[in-house]
């Protein structure tokens, strides 16, 4: 972890303490002895992400634990993180996981299936696009610890694993991965990983799973030249945010591919 601003773990402790309790920017702000201004522009920059997006981001990872840990109903646990319209809710966290609450509650069983047909594909395609009028991001995937499984690593638009990538893949091993045909724009690098045998409440609440994330953006244009990325997976850190996005999604999406490949 960075050492730059260490008053803000202080911060994100604080959040972490006190999720289910309003924490409006002022009061965060004065948690940390700066001005609302200042804090902002310090958080952001050590965490990439603005107060009060991050500590969003952390209610609905709250939400995704109580949907499957609890008996609650979906209306009671809008309201435990703070959010009083159930329609709302609804929406924000199907925008931003990647399916209804609902339908992540009763995902447990379809999460097991996918690892298992993982683990037993024989091949691993690699993926390129018919028409490469475009651009080219491609990388390597390391490790700080080894492990033996699945990668899922994407492209999204927030500095924050959330909703679907705009272009994203698994890799069945650690090393080379590329993303082709990639449109202009500002991306973020995001990767997690999954050992075979995970339990998908594991995967499905994924807070000690591997991962990497790039807080500054990557630019694709046709004056930009994207160096190659060296991307380290790294056990949970204090300042990383949650990983929103449900990883059955992204698995259920690939193997959709394969089959579509193969046939």
């Amino acid at each position: 972890m960075t050492d730059r601003y260490p008053e803000i773990d202080g911060v994100i402790e604080y959040i972490h303490e006190n999720i289910y309790d309003p924490l409006p920017l002022s009061k965060l702000a004065g948690y940390a002895g700066y001005s609302p201004y200042h804090f902002s522009r310090i958080f952001k920059e050590r965490v990439g992400l603005s107060p009060l997006y991050y500590v969003s981001s952390h209610r609905l990872q709250r939400a995704k634990d109580l949907l499957l840990r609890t008996n609650l109903s979906i209306r009671d646990i809008a309201l435990e993180i703070g959010q009083q319209s159930l329609g709302t809710f609804t929406t924000r966290f199907t925008e931003r996981v990647g399916m209804t609450p609902s339908d992540f509650r009763n995902s447990t069983l379809q999460a097991d299936d996918h690892l298992r047909a993982l683990q037993q594909l024989n091949h691993w395609p690699a993926w390129h696009s018919a028409s490469e009028q475009y651009f080219k991001i491609e990388g390597t995937v390391e490790a700080e610890i080894p492990f033996e499984g699945i990668i899922l690593i994407g492209l999204f638009a927030k500095p924050i694993p959330e909703g679907l990538p705009l272009y994203g893949t698994l890799l069945s091993s650690l090393g080379h991965f590329c993303f082709t045909n990639v449109k202009p724009g500002v991306y973020y690098l995001m990767a997690t990983s999954v050992s075979w045998g995970t339990q998908a409440v594991d995967f499905l609440l994924p807070q000690t799973t591997l991962r990497t994330r790039s807080k500054k953006p990557i630019i694709v244009g046709p004056h930009s030249i994207v160096p190659h990325q060296q991307v380290m997976l790294h056990p949970p850190r204090l300042d990383d945010p949650p990983i929103l996005i449900s990883l059955p999604v992204l698995m259920d999406r690939f193997l959709t591919r394969v089959a579509q490949k193969n046939n």
